[in-house]
C-alpha cells in the first residue's frame, strides 16, 4: 500500500475497532490505480458524523449536513464522510437532502464516474461494483448509471468529464458523450466560479488539445463566459502543445491572444479571475503587442516588462509562432542576467540621495531624475555605484544646462 494510504490507516482501523465499516474512496483510489501522484485521501464510513466525532479527539465539523467530518490524524486533515444517498438536486448542482445509510454500495452508486466509484479497504482489497477498473483499463470515462441522470443531477459533471479527458487522456464513453451534447445547456445553471475551476484544470492538463475539441464538439463552450461566438477560434486551440505553458497567467494569456478577444478586461472579469491574475495576463498581452519577434526584445523592453511577464510572454509568442519556447526563454534569461540591474530596487541610489545632492524639496522631479539614472545604468553609460552615479549626474546636468 502506498504511503499516503498508510499514513491514514489509523483512521480506518480505529473506525473498524468501534464496529464500523471504513474505506478509502474517490480520486485517491483512482490515481493509485493509474500510478499518478495521490492527492487528498478521503475516507467513507458507515459511522454517522456524531459517531465519528465521538471516536476521534481532534475533529472539525466542516459539512455535517452532508456527512463530512475532518479528522486530524498525526497532524494531517482527512475528510471522513458517512455513507449516503442523495435526494433531489437543486439548480442542477447540489442535492436538497442526503440520507445516511450503512451500505457502501449505495454510497458508491451516487458518484459521478465509474473510475471514481471504487473503494479500497485497509488491506488494499478493491470494492468495484460498477466496473471502474475496467473503465480505467480501457481508458474510458463512463458515468455510474445513466449519463443523462447523472448530468441532470449535477450539470458540472459534464465539465468534469471533459476535464478528465484533459488530465488523463481518456475518451468519453459513447453514452456519456451523447448525454453531454443533449444536456450541455444545463451548464447555464452552474456558477461561473465552479466552471472556472474546471476550465483552469482543463487548460493545465497534458491532453488539453483533445479536451478543447470536445468543448466544441459537445457545444459546452456555448455556456462558458465569453466563448459563445468563438467556435472557429476554439477549434484551432487543439492544434497547439499546451504543455509548454506552465502557469495560469500564461494559459489565460495564450487563450485570450488566440481567441482575439477585444475587450480583455471584460472577458477576464466574466470568468471572475483574481485581480492579481488579471493584471498578470494583461501585462503578458501588452508585451505581445510590442514584441512580434524575438528580435524585438531590446534590453530596455526586457527590463520594462520584467522577468516573470517577459518569460511568460515569450513562451506564448514562441508557441503561437511554432518556435522553441524553452530555448527562447533561456536566451532571455541570459540577457536579463547580463543587465546591470533587473529592477529599480537594485539601483545604488534612492530618492533620498537625489534630494540630498540637489538640496531641494522633493517633488515629481525626483522620480524623473531616478528614471534618467535608471536608463543610464541600463544603457551602460554609468556603473551602478553611488559615487559614480553622482559624478555622472553632475556631468549630465552641466551638459544639459549648456545645451539649453
Amino acid at each position: 500500500m502506498k504511503e499516503p494510504f498508510r499514513r491514514a490507516l489509523g483512521i480506518i482501523r480505529t473506525l473498524k475497532q468501534h464496529g464500523y465499516e471504513a474505506y478509502f474512496v474517490g480520486g485517491a483510489v483512482r490515481d493509485h490505480l493509474l500510478n499518478r501522484p495521490i492527492g487528498d485521501v478521503d475516507i467513507a464510513t458507515s459511522a454517522l458524523p456524531e459517531e465519528v466525532m465521538a471516536i476521534f479527539p481532534k475533529t472539525v465539523p466542516v459539512g455535517l449536513k452532508h456527512g463530512t467530518v475532518v479528522v486530524l490524524h498525526d497532524g494531517t486533515p482527512y475528510e471522513v464522510t458517512t455513507f449516503r444517498t442523495e435526494g433531489t438536486y437543486e439548480k442542477y448542482r447540489r442535492p436538497e437532502s442526503v440520507t445516511f445509510v450503512r451500505s457502501l454500495r449505495k454510497d458508491l452508486e451516487r458518484r459521478d464516474f465509474t473510475m471514481n466509484a471504487i473503494a479500497m479497504d485497509e488491506t488494499g482489497q478493491l470494492i468495484d461494483p460498477f466496473g471502474g477498473q475496467q473503465a480505467i483499463a480501457e481508458q474510458v470515462i463512463c458515468t455510474v448509471g445513466a449519463a443523462k441522470d447523472r448530468f441532470s443531477e449535477d450539470a458540472l459533471r459534464m465539465m468534469r468529464a471533459i476535464r478528465f479527458v484533459s488530465q488523463l487522456g481518456f475518451q468519453l464513453a459513447k453514452e456519456t458523450k451523447q448525454a453531454i451534447i443533449e444536456h450541455a445547456s444545463l451548464l447555464a445553471h452552474i456558477s461561473v466560479e465552479r466552471k472556472t475551476v474546471e476550465f483552469e484544470k482543463l487548460m493545465a492538463g497534458p491532453f488539453s488539445a483533445a479536451a478543447f475539441s470536445l468543448l466544441v464538439e459537445t457545444n459546452t463552450f456555448l455556456y462558458l463566459p465569453g466563448l459563445a461566438g468563438k467556435r472557429a477560434e476554439l477549434q484551432k486551440l487543439s492544434q497547439y502543445e499546451w504543455t509548454a505553458l506552465t502557469s495560469p497567467a500564461e494559459r489565460w494569456g495564450f487563450l485570450v491572444y488566440l481567441l482575439h478577444v477585444e475587450r480583455v478586461s471584460l472577458f477576464l472579469r466574466q470568468w471572475k479571475l483574481s485581480n492579481r491574475l488579471m493584471k498578470d495576463v494583461q501585462t503578458i498581452l501588452y508585451a505581445l503587442s510590442v514584441v512580434r519577434s524575438f528580435a524585438d526584445w531590446t534590453n530596455e523592453r526586457l527590463y520594462e516588462i520584467g522577468a516573470t511577464a517577459a518569460f511568460a510572454a515569450e513562451t506564448v509568442r514562441s508557441l503561437v509562432n511554432g518556435e522553441n519556447s524553452t530555448q527562447n526563454v533561456q536566451k532571455l534569461r541570459q540577457r536579463l542576467a547580463a543587465l546591470p540591474i533587473q529592477d529599480r530596487s537594485e539601483l545604488a541610489v534612492t530618492g533620498k540621495d537625489v534630494i540630498e545632492w540637489y538640496n531641494q524639496r522633493g517633488g515629481p522631479w525626483v522620480a524623473q531624475t531616478l528614471q534618467q539614472i535608471e536608463q543610464a545604468v541600463l544603457a551602460g553609460l554609468v556603473e551602478n555605484e553611488k559615487e559614480r552615479i553622482k559624478e555622472w549626474l553632475i556631468r549630465w546636468n552641466q551638459t544639459h544646462e549648456k545645451n539649453c
